[in-house]
């Protein structure tokens, strides 16, 4: 899928407009599509997201297609606008069997120098060991807050490309996975991103203030 009006695109590397004049925007402009090449840098990018033992469990369904909307849609009843419009929804899910991929990032990480063999073998057998007796509750937690931090980092990315985004909550979690053809019982859905270039700025909101919100001891 390639872009067939990118006139109005405008990317950024000033961090202040990026974090402050981020917003949920809900409509999109329909003849804007980010090619899957952009799609697969922004991802890229996003996952310098840190996560639990840099096991990197989020895993993403870019929902770009007709046919995928189409499977989408009656899953996210309440947000037809996004998916309709987006050039894009990202479902973002969580592995539960994110150990599996221990040997790949570690090896990987020896084989570049950034740490020792013996370090990795060690660290093998203390997080092999880990996995062993993990309450099932505490993955399912853990793999839903570096799911998160993937999801903010994501959606700030996708803002200094240009685009605009809006994380969603409200869809029918239950049926997301098998839906798409995913294990229900190893992928937790985390949350939907919908993203494009929106046909307005969204609307401003309000923000508690810090001395409410944070203490000093």
């Amino acid at each position: 899928m390639s872009n067939t009006d990118t006139s109005n695109i405008v990317k950024t590397n000033d961090f202040r407009e990026i974090a402050l004049g981020r917003r949920s925007v809900k409509v999109y402009d329909p003849t804007v599509k980010i090619s899957r090449e952009e799609m697969t840098e922004m991802l890229t990018e996003a996952t310098r997201a840190p996560s639990s033992i840099n096991l990197q469990p989020w895993r993403f369904l870019v929902i770009d297609s007709p046919e995928g909307k189409a499977t989408l849609a009656p899953l996210a009843s309440f947000n037809q606008r996004q998916v309709e419009t987006s050039s894009a929804v990202i479902a973002v899910f969580g592995d539960l069997n994110n150990f599996d991929n221990f040997e790949q990032i570690f090896g990987e990480a020896v084989e570049l120098g950034y740490m020792p063999k013996e370090v990795k073998e060690m660290q093998q057998e203390k997080v092999a060991a880990h996995f062993a007796v993990l309450d099932p509750v505490v993955n399912k937690e853990t793999v839903l807050i570096d799911g998160g931090l993937v999801s903010m980092q994501f959606m700030l990315v996708a803002r200094a490309h240009g685009y605009d985004t809006n994380a969603i909550g409200g869809y029918d979690k239950d049926k997301i996975a098998e839906a798409f053809g995913l294990e229900k019982d190893r992928y937790v859905p985390v949350m939907l991103i919908s993203m494009g270039k929106g046909v307005n700025e969204g609307h401003p909101s309000t923000r508690l203030p810090i001395d409410q919100i944070a203490q000093w001891k």
